[in-house]
């Protein structure tokens, strides 16, 4: 797999002005405090001695045909949004990939399986369109589908169905035939393998293999994006196999208005903090920007919420009639890629749908935060640094939409955020610190403490003095292992960094194993401290209350699993009594069930008493609206066992521990 090129972070520095220059110059060199000291678990703060902070491949940006075209794209067409691109000032602005969607092939092949086009709609091929976005100075992408037939036989938008548009049983010989062309990326969609009911994680392993060895063949770098809408959890084994994943699906149907909802919709399902670092990325859709149906409001809140989690910028607008100024924001495309390469994640909601999202930047004490109301009054939301992790002692604040200095301030700044809108900001401050740990053995580090059950940046220095990036296995604890990459250092050390759930306590082991991982040297462990939630551990059971495979499908029962700290088993009970999960998915009474053997599941908030629970004093949750109790079924115990309301009898089984 070979990850994404970064922007050309120079381009960048030249738009954003003096202020803004010196401010992404700190990102890209500041340093990540951790010591080094002798193998054996380390107990003091970080402290003096700092190691550069490695830049990872950032999130890719350009345009995509599909939201504007579907599949009436031709030569004409595409050439028309290349040099539209490029007098819009994008280039200048980061972006660098212009992707053909769907529709550039009807499923024919010569006599040795290679794909062929008309040429009367692409004259000279489809190597010729790609050389045409090449002299432009940007890069080319291109489509197809996992399945023997892509969505454009399922779905025919803009053109007849037609049949064979898949890369099955062809996926070496494609991806091969696309580098030889001269793609640099190619997007894999779904309808084939939804169709056939393919194991995506097997199917894309395929895919991911196939795209390896077309570049190693020809030298050009070909970047896989993964588009399987979300189905059957890519977070969980996408990392490594791919820079980007899709989360969700489509954000706007051809020939449908945008809208806000399908927006935020989107970005909800695309916050899988723990899958997202190092080079790869959660992926929530092509941006709506620029095209008819959002207010200019909107457009600014959609561009920072893509920026905030870190997603890939992918424009879907009709550049040729282009407007849309908030696609080259500067400030807000450096938050986007910045080069620690973390998503953001939700610090704070005081009060219902008045939210603050806060993303780990590079350097130290540096933040970005977006303030969302989604209310429908205007509201005053406020961030609290101590929400970020850093200490309470004064930061400075930068508006990044009016790309404005605010002043410094004391512990915490307060906006009025006007109904359904957002504002952005960048707020630099002192980091409230962390712990450093030394493994214990080669790779594993013991012993590591969380004050509370919830996320953690880990900082991971090491050494890789090889020309390509090496990749390590993490496990935390029990939870779904990942992918770790670790780009060439040189001689020297480097800290690249990961978020990361641990369970409140000391007893958190981190693991990094493979085949060739680099030298690892310390861990430097901070918490963000609004991600906090809690373990709902059974008496009885000793397991947790967990959503199985970090699924986020609205109805998925929760069940038992032995404790491991992950987010699908951290809880936070609110103010409302909800037991929030994922930051957006409450635990509730299926259907407003009120009998025995309704089933507990996640769903989106909605403030019903169905969602609300009472913890009670003799460890107890009853059921607001039911007034039954939660049940590990039939008193059993082993993984797997359904949570359920059941009427309240005393025993261990409705015993829980909050922790």
């Amino acid at each position: 797999m070979f990850p994404p090129h970064p922007p050309r972070r120079r381009d960048l520095l030249r738009r954003c002005g003096a202020t803004a220059v010196r401010a992404l110059a700190l990102a890209l060199t500041a340093t990540a405090a951790l010591l080094f000291t002798q193998p054996g678990p380390a107990r003091a703060a970080t402290t003096a001695t700092t190691i550069s902070q490695a830049s990872v491949p950032t999130a890719p940006t350009g345009w995509a045909s599909w939201n504007s075209f579907a599949s009436k794209i031709d030569y004409s067409v595409i050439k028309q949004q290349v040099d539209a691109f490029v007098a819009a000032g994008l280039s200048e602005a980061g972006y660098r990939y212009v992707d053909i969607d769907e529709g550039w092939w009807q499923g024919t092949r010569d006599s040795h399986g290679d794909i062929t086009v008309d040429t009367g709609e692409w004259p000279g091929g489809m190597s010729a369109i790609a050389e045409y976005i090449h002299s432009k100075g940007l890069k080319a992408g291109i489509y197809t589908d996992a399945g023997k037939n892509g969505c454009g036989y399922y779905y025919p938008t803009g053109r007849p169905a037609a049949a064979n548009t898949g890369s099955e049983g062809h996926y070496d010989q494609d991806m091969l035939q696309f580098s030889r062309w001269g793609f640099d990326f190619v997007k894999v969609d779904w309808c084939g393998g939804d169709a056939e009911g393919l194991d995506a994680a097997t199917t894309y392993r395929s895919i991911s293999s196939a795209v390896s060895t077309a570049a190693a063949t020809t030298g050009r770098p070909l970047t896989l994006s993964i588009c399987n809408w979300g189905h059957q959890n890519p977070w969980n084994w996408a990392p490594g196999l791919a820079p980007m994943w899709r989360t969700s699906t489509d954000i706007v149907y051809y020939g449908s208005t945008p809208s806000q909802t399908n927006m935020l919709s989107n970005f909800d399902q695309a916050l899988h903090p723990a899958a997202q670092h190092t080079g790869f990325y959660n992926d929530p859709d092509m941006l709506m920007a620029g095209m008819p149906g959002l207010t200019a409001a909107q457009n600014r809140t959609h561009m920072a919420l893509w920026a905030i989690s870190g997603a890939p910028l992918l424009a879907g607008n009709d550049l040729t009639a282009m407007t849309a100024a908030v696609l080259k924001n500067c400030d807000v495309v450096a938050v986007d890629q910045d080069p620690r390469g973390l998503q953001g994640v939700k610090v704070a909601e005081d009060t219902t749908g008045l939210q603050v999202y806060g993303k780990v930047l590079a350097g130290t004490g540096n933040r970005a935060v977006v303030l969302l109301n989604r209310t429908s009054s205007a509201q005053n939301i406020t961030v609290r640094w101590s929400d970020l992790g850093l200490t309470g002692t004064s930061a400075t604040v930068r508006d990044l939409w009016a790309q404005k200095d605010l002043g410094s301030y004391a512990t915490s700044y307060t906006t009025g955020v006007p109904a359904g809108g957002s504002v952005m900001l960048k707020v630099s401050g002192t980091e409230a610190g962390g712990t450093d740990y030394s493994a214990a053995s080669t790779g594993q580090y013991t012993d590591v403490s969380a004050a509370s059950t919830g996320l953690n940046v880990v900082d991971i220095a090491y050494t890789n003095t090889d020309s390509t990036a090496r990749t390590a296995t993490l496990q935390v604890d029990g939870q779904t292992p990942t992918t770790v990459s670790f780009p060439p250092t040189g001689s020297g050390r480097r800290t690249v960094s990961v978020l990361v759930g641990l369970s409140k306590g000391s007893g958190n082991t981190l693991t990094l194993s493979g085949s060739s991982p680099p030298a690892l040297g310390t861990i430097a462990v901070s918490p963000i401290p609004d991600t906090n939630g809690s373990l709902l551990a059974g008496r009885q059971s000793g397991r947790c209350a967990d959503v199985h495979d970090n699924t986020i499908t609205n109805g998925t029962q929760a069940e038992l699993w032995d404790c491991n700290g992950g987010q699908n088993q951290s809880w936070t009970y609110t103010s409302r009594k909800e037991l929030v999960v994922y930051g957006t998915k409450c635990l509730d009474a299926y259907n407003l069930g009120t009998t025995n053997g309704t089933k507990v599941v996640i769903w989106d908030c909605n403030g019903q008493d169905n969602q609300k629970w009472t913890v009670d004093s003799d460890s107890t949750i009853t059921n607001v609206h039911a007034g039954l109790c939660l049940d590990a079924y039939n008193a059993a115990t082993s993984d797997g066992t359904n949570l359920v309301l059941w009427s309240c009898n005393g025993g261990d089984n409705q015993k829980w521990t909050v922790s």
